[in-house]
């Protein structure tokens, strides 16, 4: 007789997982000196317009010139070195709401949309 029991397949003890540290997603930047020389060296990307921005500019016949995208890029550069994530951007007779980090305009209002208006989900303000 054998004094064997075969199992063909042996009960493994369980693995623990350890959750690992996240790694900053792609285009997150840290506080690091390193990230924020890199920041300054590194050519600005500009600000873009969601479509939603871009309907509500041609529907309220609201014209952007070089010059105001120049001044919006400033804000929007302005508001991020001080650590604002969504913003609200007065402009001539124009307002505008701007998502800091992905540097987007998400809407766009002339002076009479902003009349009773109320601006939610924003964390600063400026004017230009």
């Amino acid at each position: 007789m054998v004094d064997q029991i075969y199992m063909p397949n042996p009960v493994q003890p369980g693995r623990i997982e350890r959750p690992q540290q996240q790694k900053p997603a792609v285009g997150q930047t840290s506080n690091s000196p390193f990230a924020q020389v890199l920041d300054q060296k590194l050519p600005s990307q500009g600000v873009k317009f969601s479509q939603h921005a871009q309907d509500r500019l041609n529907a309220r016949n609201i014209i952007l010139s070089a010059n105001d995208l120049a001044n919006l890029e400033g804000a929007v550069n302005s508001v991020a070195l001080k650590g604002g994530k969504d913003s609200l951007v007065m402009m001539g007779d124009s307002a505008l709401v701007v998502s800091i980090k992905n540097r987007t305009v998400v809407t766009a209002m002339d002076r009479t949309q902003m009349k009773g208006n109320v601006f939610t989900n924003i964390d600063s303000a400026v004017i230009i």
